[in-house]
C-alpha cells in the first residue's frame, strides 16, 4: 500500500469503509492514518472470558459482510493447486491462474448471493438495530447469579411448551444460517446424553442448559434461552460470542432448532453424524455356516 498509495487514494471515495478480519489488526493505525475508516471483529481484552455485547454485535456485522469474501475464498481453493501455500517461483504465474478460475467460477457456478436487494436492506437495518440493544438476559443471569444457583432450577426431559419454528423464523433469529449448519452436530450431544436441560422453578419459560464443546471434551458451556407467546424473545451463552443479540451463537442456535425444529420433523437416529462403521463387518470373521450353506445352494453353471 505505501507504494501505491495515490492509486488507492483515487480508487477510495468519501465515508468508504473497509471491512477486514483479524490479520489486518497491525495495519489498523497506518490505514486510519490515511483516513480509511476499517471495521474488523473484535479482540478480547486480556483477562476477559467473553466479548461484551457490544463488541459481540460489532462483530457480528463484521463477518456478516465478510462472509461472501470468505466463501468466494474458499471456492477458489477447491481447486488442489491454490489450496496450499505456493513457492515464490510461481508468483508470476499465480495471476494469470487465478483469473482463469474466476472465470470459470463465474461462468459455470451458481451466484454466492443470491436474495433481492430489498431483503437484504431489511435485514441490514434490523441487524444494525439490534446492534444497539443490550443483552437484558445477560443482565438478568449476572444479577441473580443464575449461573451458580441450582435451587432455582429443575431438570427436565422434555420441553413440551417449547414454540415450534420453520425455517424462515430461525434464519430471522440467526441472521443467517451458518449457525443452523452447525446445529446438527450440536444436537447430537442432546440426543445422546451430552446435554441436560433445566427449567426455572418459578419464572415460566426460562430455560438453562448445560452443552458439551465440539472442541474440547472437558469443556462445557451454559445458556439460557427464554421464550414466550409461541416465540423466542432472549437468550445468552456464557461462550465467547454468546453475549450478541445480533442473531445466536452456534450453541444457543443448535437447542433453538432442535427443540424447536427437529425433533418435530426429523428422525433422531438421522440427527448429526452417523458411524457409517457399524455398517462394515470383518472380512477375516466369515461365519463358516454361512459359508456351507451359501456353497450348497449353488447350482451347476449350464453351458
Amino acid at each position: 500500500m505505501r507504494s501505491n498509495l495515490e492509486d488507492i487514494r483515487n480508487w477510495v471515495e468519501e465515508d468508504d469503509v473497509f471491512i477486514v478480519d483479524r490479520g489486518f489488526r497491525d495495519s489498523l493505525t497506518y490505514l486510519k492514518e490515511l483516513g480509511i475508516q476499517v471495521k474488523m471483529p473484535s479482540f478480547m481484552e486480556k483477562g476477559e472470558k467473553q466479548l461484551s455485547t457490544d463488541a459481540a454485535n460489532t462483530s457480528r456485522l463484521v463477518t456478516k459482510i465478510r462472509w461472501v469474501v470468505e466463501s468466494a475464498n474458499a471456492r477458489i481453493k477447491q481447486w488442489k493447486y491454490l489450496s496450499y501455500i505456493l513457492p515464490s517461483s510461481q508468483i508470476p504465474f499465480i495471476g494469470d491462474y487465478i483469473r482463469i478460475i474466476c472465470s470459470i467460477c463465474n461462468r459455470y457456478l451458481k451466484p454466492l448471493a443470491s436474495g433481492s436487494v430489498e431483503e437484504d436492506q431489511a435485514l441490514g437495518a434490523k441487524m444494525l438495530f439490534l446492534s444497539k440493544q443490550v443483552n437484558q438476559l445477560k443482565e438478568q443471569v449476572e444479577e441473580q447469579h443464575l449461573d451458580r444457583r441450582t435451587v432455582c432450577w429443575r431438570e427436565v426431559s422434555e420441553v413440551v411448551d417449547f414454540p415450534q419454528l420453520d425455517e424462515e423464523r430461525l434464519r430471522e433469529l440467526t441472521c443467517g444460517c451458518y449457525q443452523l449448519r452447525l446445529s446438527a452436530s450440536y444436537a447430537q450431544e442432546h440426543i445422546e446424553g451430552g446435554c441436560t436441560i433445566h427449567m426455572h422453578k418459578e419464572e415460566e419459560g426460562l430455560l438453562r442448559i448445560r452443552l458439551q464443546s465440539r472442541h474440547i471434551s472437558s469443556k462445557t458451556y451454559q445458556l439460557w434461552i427464554r421464550y414466550k407467546d409461541g416465540d423466542i424473545v432472549a437468550w445468552y451463552c456464557k461462550c465467547r460470542a454468546g453475549a450478541r443479540v445480533v442473531g445466536m451463537c452456534a450453541h444457543t442456535a443448535s437447542i433453538v432448532w432442535y427443540l424447536g425444529y427437529a425433533r418435530h420433523r426429523c428422525n433422531p437416529g438421522r440427527i448429526g453424524v452417523h458411524d457409517w462403521g457399524e455398517f462394515l463387518e470383518d472380512a477375516t470373521a466369515v461365519d463358516e455356516s454361512e459359508e456351507s450353506d451359501s456353497s450348497g445352494d449353488e447350482s451347476p453353471v449350464e453351458e
